[in-house]
């Protein structure tokens, strides 16, 4: 063995990411040391229950029985009842997507639409990949106003890849809601990229909180994960990985695998300048105003998309509906979604007042809810969603396939600067993993 093979791979963050490297690792005999910065796993995938047994989770965290089977915690999940997306547009409600291919005017711009670019050139920004795709009535009234509130650029500032954040074609929806209708099961539909969306797959949640995930692969790396423990910079030479510091000392790596996000990332190379450009990488703050409701929230269905500026949230979700024992017996729970920046005028605004502007955008939506409100909490995420802006699109489209320096390697929704959830997250980790011990092999 020689001493590249001894030394240990260091992985970044104790996250789902990270510690899916780390199960996979240890699964291969490879020797590998997780550092995380805090006193804490889990990172983003945590939930916490209050006092009067509300559940919160810092946005809305969905996994199928194929992932909570892959980690193994299936027996600790119990199935979602009920999944579904309505838009709320003018005072109407739309089943999302195919309601709003009811009305007309939608109808005969997107037909337009897909006359017009059959022979164009591939699109370039979100706006043009949108008004195409759907024409552009639905894309400048619904689209592009969504996309816009959640990345904060205007829609003709970002790449067109972020359609591929919604990239389940119309057939294969069409098959898995027919499925999903025949088996009684809310089937994963738009949630996985990675492998391929399935009947078979359908959304649970675990029993203790969506934490459980990272807790039962903590169990399984215990004795590899430390605490307190912030990798400080990636020492490179000749465009490899040689070393790690953590709390100033220097440890000898044959490879890293972070998680960290990219403009971070990009700060801690000594030795290189191949990751320079991601330091202008830019990701979305988000905040989650949960508001406590006596009796039923009077929304439709799970999650309510808001594209109307009036609004100040862009997404409801009342997860209730599918899981409600994340909810006192006779309650429900909203949660608003605002984009924002850190240090913005929303970020700085008070708990206080953004819960009663929230208040005062449902009361307009469902009259009467004011009445009803019985608290809330206010949970502020300052990387929620990485920002595809085309000032960068270039380094981006380069990152994605790869660092560009031997041994190092960047997993997970924000090391990836990508648009996934779990499912991905897990599974794009994984394949990831295998790539790299594919290569120490041959």
């Amino acid at each position: 063995m020689s001493d590249q093979d001894r030394k240990p791979v260091a992985i970044v963050g104790a996250g789902l990411a990270g510690l899916t490297a780390a199960v996979h690792l240890k699964r291969h005999g490879v020797a590998f040391e997780l550092f995380e910065g805090s006193d804490s796993i889990a990172g983003l995938s945590r939930s916490e229950t209050d006092e009067d047994g509300f559940t919160y989770d810092c946005g809305a965290h969905f996994i199928t029985n194929r992932l909570a089977a892959a980690v193994g915690i299936s027996t600790e999940c119990r199935p979602m009842l009920r999944y579904g997306e309505t838009v709320h547009l003018q005072g109407a409600q739309y089943a999302y997507p195919l309601g709003l291919m009811k009305s007309p005017r939608f109808v005969a711009s997107a037909v337009a639409a897909r006359w017009r670019s059959a022979r164009a050139q591939p699109a370039v920004t979100a706006q043009d990949h949108y008004r195409r795709q759907y024409g552009r009535q639905l894309a400048d009234e619904v689209a592009l106003p969504l996309t816009e509130a959640w990345s904060g650029a205007r829609g003709d500032e970002i790449s067109a890849a972020v359609g591929q954040k919604f990239a389940t074609s119309l057939p294969r929806m069409l098959m898995l809601r027919a499925a999903a209708r025949l088996t009684g099961r809310v089937v994963g539909i738009g949630y996985a990229g990675t492998i391929t969306e399935s009947p078979n797959a359908w959304h649970v949640y675990p029993r203790d909180g969506i934490a459980a995930v990272c807790a039962r692969q903590a169990q399984e790396v215990a004795d590899g994960i430390r605490l307190n423990s912030r990798v400080e910079s990636i020492v490179v030479q000749d465009e490899r990985v040689q070393a790690v510091v953590c709390n100033g000392e220097a440890i000898p790596v044959a490879a890293v695998v972070s998680t960290a996000p990219v403009h971070i990332l990009s700060k801690m190379i000594r030795g290189s300048q191949a990751l320079a450009g991601l330091q202008s990488f830019r990701y979305r703050a988000m905040i989650f105003v949960n508001l406590k409701l006596d009796g039923p929230s009077g929304l439709t269905e799970v999650v309510t998309w808001v594209p109307e500026h009036q609004f100040p949230f862009f997404r409801l979700s009342d997860i209730g509906m599918g899981l409600p024992w994340l909810v006192p017996q006779g309650k429900s729970q909203v949660t608003c979604d605002i984009g924002c920046q850190v240090g913005d005028e929303n970020w700085t605004d008070s708990d206080e007042n953004l819960a009663e502007r929230c208040v005062a955008g449902l009361d307009a939506m469902i009259p009467g809810l004011r009445s009803r409100v019985i608290g809330s909490r206010v949970v502020r995420v300052p990387l929620a969603y990485p920002i595809f802006h085309l000032d960068y699109e270039d380094a981006r489209l380069r990152f994605e396939k790869g660092t560009g320096i031997q041994g190092l390697l960047s997993v997970g929704r924000n090391g990836e600067f990508a648009h996934a959830l779990m499912e991905d997250v897990y599974w794009r980790t994984r394949w990831k993993i295998s790539q790299y011990l594919d290569s120490i092999r041959n």
